[in-house]
């Protein structure tokens, strides 16, 4: 009996296999690189000189983008579902809690999709403009570049719900964040290499105080100055800001790593990573070895993007990325 039942499952496990392969297969047989090389051969030059101009006036911009696109692809998808505004029917992704007065980066798709409209309408999605755009900053602040697989069509809705229950946060634990990122079919190493984003861009008082007055494995002299700028009390000074990479704010490199082995992570959930616990092998090997984290952070950004996205007749192509057409 015992061995009849495991052919069962063996059966059906292979059945699985074989159907979740041809699923897959009807997804990626919409998404190529060059997917706008014949039908807007425009766009992607359009992208990187938009994005080089953008980060040549204000390079913070760059993170604000890639940050962007965690929030977009962990919410359903990579489906430009974060870009849409509330409207009176409909409330949207951008006003939860990990969302509302803390995402950036709008106005600059929305230049970009215009620019691209004019050339190209109804062409491009604002999921793949997002996409691209991330990409681009990341190698506009000295960091890796990757091959997207482009196609992806937008979101016809959003979910504030599931904005407020799938973004980790930065009071989160290892174990917490090695179970969001698991829940968007990405290992505990991805997590590892993805949380390098953190090498550039800045957060809020409110987003950090508690580790900075509360925390011991933190360095002394690091707390000590953040301090001067974010007071004891909850309210003082909540959105003043501090580098999430104290050292090169700006450029995409591996000093967030280092930092991390000097008790110098700016959030609880970075100094997770190197707290004694399972990432700290990883951490130490990114804080040696630069292009080892490029490459997995490359990597890993590929797998991010590639997570649900809309394809085929599924979605739209939106012609304002704000709004639904």
């Amino acid at each position: 009996m015992a061995c009849s039942t495991w052919k069962v499952n063996k059966s059906w496990a292979s059945l699985f296999f074989i159907a979740s392969m041809l699923w897959w297969s009807a997804v990626y047989a919409h998404l190529a690189p060059n997917y706008y090389d014949e039908t807007c051969p425009q766009a992607l030059p359009i992208v990187k000189s938009a994005i080089k101009e953008t980060l040549d006036k204000e390079p913070r911009m760059g993170a604000s983008l890639l940050r962007l696109q965690f929030h977009d692809c962990f919410v359903n998808g990579c489906d430009g579902s974060v870009l849409l505004d509330d409207t009176p029917t409909f409330t949207g992704e951008k006003s939860s809690g990990a969302n509302a007065n803390s995402l950036r980066g709008f106005e600059v798709i929305d230049i970009i999709k215009t620019q691209i409209e004019n050339v190209c309408t109804g062409v491009v999605s604002c999921a793949d403009i997002l996409a691209v755009a991330t990409r681009d900053s990341v190698v506009q602040l000295g960091g890796p570049s990757w091959t997207l697989m482009l196609g992806r069509r937008d979101s016809t809705t959003a979910s504030l719900n599931d904005a407020n229950n799938n973004l980790p946060g930065p009071f989160s634990s290892l174990t917490s964040l090695i179970s969001a990122f698991q829940a968007q079919g990405l290992s505990a190493e991805d997590m590892v290499a993805l949380s390098g984003a953190h090498t550039i861009g800045q957060a809020s008082c409110q987003f950090f105080r508690s580790r900075i007055y509360n925390e011991s494995n933190i360095d002394n002299e690091f707390a000590a100055s953040l301090q001067e700028n974010c007071p004891f009390n909850s309210g003082a000074g909540d959105f003043n800001l501090a580098p999430l990479d104290s050292l090169t704010a700006n450029g995409f490199d591996n000093t967030y790593y280092k930092n991390l082995r000097s008790g110098k992570g700016l959030f609880h959930s970075d100094q997770e990573l190197f707290n004694g616990g399972s990432a700290d092998a990883q951490v130490t090997t990114y804080s040696t070895d630069q292009q080892a984290f490029f490459t997995d952070f490359a990597a890993a950004m590929v797998r991010m993007a590639n997570t649900k996205p809309l394809t085929g007749t599924q979605g739209e192509i939106r012609t304002n990325c704000r709004r639904i057409n």
